[in-house]
């Protein structure tokens, strides 16, 4: 089946189309995206205004004509913190259902941390054992720590890089001053959440999702996206450091000249990895492994799980067929021949 996924995020609105079926990994398929950073259409009293409402409808009528047009068979479509947490966020999802047809699923910050975590569990597998992932939004940062496909805890704060740039480092060459009271509040923000998964022992693994955590892992020498998704991509915490250090220094053009890092999201590179090297130094990190795979894909495989155990089709293959009750209905399984 093909299935769409529509993210709405605080930097970007996306519209990711994969083929798959019950069992096996999602294709993708093809994809269709534009820079629309919600947060600098706040008003002062944070609601959306006009224009980013208009911005946003407009964003998803092209999305659910894009999905028609490459006969997608089902959709689904959500939004985080940028729609979350504006004073008018309520009202903005009901226009955008009144005026494009399209129900945007709000997702609180623990359940964003649940899924972007199945996510993690899905790409590592079960030889993971305990994960520890980080993921940090435009909004928001999410801590989530587990052995199982859901984490036993999870924790979503506000800081995400976006918003700390808006809040605390809005001018391009920020002031020594003022990246030591952003330092200052993160660690103050991450000193509950990570005393408290301190106390769960020190995972197997380590993980980092998003956009984000990809480009500073790619500025500190991990490989190119060209590469594609298998190669095993880490961010240190020590090379993390030092390109703190020289991200101050930098301009947001000059940022945006650095390998894996769009003119977007440039000027909150620096917030970002402020929030990542006292985030891993806190839980006492030394390293994370990026995962490709997030809160989309995460979505995705929890929806196509939902279709295998839903569908009144049986799932069959040549290698051999049995039968297994599962919630009082019998659903067809691989088994391997008998002799």
């Amino acid at each position: 089946m093909r299935l769409g996924v529509l993210d709405i995020g605080s930097n970007t609105v996306h519209l990711l189309l994969v083929d798959a079926y019950p069992g096996a990994r999602p294709v993708p398929y093809a994809s269709h995206k534009r820079p629309l950073s919600l947060v600098r259409y706040l008003n002062e009293y944070g609601a959306i205004t006009e224009e980013g409402q208009l911005e946003l409808i407009s964003f998803i009528k092209e999305a659910a004509q894009f999905a028609e047009n490459h006969q997608v068979e089902d959709f689904m479509a959500f939004c985080t913190s940028a729609i979350r947490e504006s004073s008018n966020g309520a009202v903005v999802l009901e226009r955008v259902e009144a005026e494009t047809g399209v129900s945007l699923m709000e997702l609180t910050g623990e359940e964003e941390a649940g899924m972007t975590f199945y996510s993690v569990r899905r790409w590592f597998g079960w030889s993971s054992e305990s994960i520890l992932n980080l993921d940090m939004g435009g909004g928001s940062l999410e801590l989530a720590l587990g052995v199982d496909e859901f984490p036993q805890t999870a924790f979503s704060v506000p800081l995400g890089a976006g918003r700390l740039t808006r809040e605390w480092l809005p001018n391009d060459l920020p002031s020594m001053k003022e990246v030591k009271e952003l330092r200052t509040y993160v660690r103050d923000v991450l000193a509950d959440p990570t005393t408290e998964l301190r106390q769960y022992g020190k995972p197997t693994l380590a993980t980092a999702t998003s956009k984000t955590f990809r480009s500073l892992a790619r500025i500190t020498g991990a490989a190119p996206s060209t590469e594609g998704p298998y190669v095993k991509r880490v961010l240190h915490r020590d090379a993390l450091k030092l390109w703190t250090n020289r991200l101050t220094a930098m301009s947001w053009a000059e940022r945006a000249e650095l390998p894996g890092v769009s003119e977007i999201r440039a000027p909150q590179l620096l917030a970002g990895a402020i929030v990542a090297h006292e985030a891993m130094s806190a839980l006492k990190l030394k390293s994370v492994r990026i995962c490709p795979w997030a809160i989309r894909e995460g979505l995705m495989l929890r929806r196509f799980d939902h279709v295998m155990f839903d569908s009144a089709t049986p799932l069959s293959s040549s290698v051999g067929v049995g039968e297994v009750a599962l919630d009082n209905e019998k659903y067809k399984f691989l088994a391997k021949p008998s002799s």
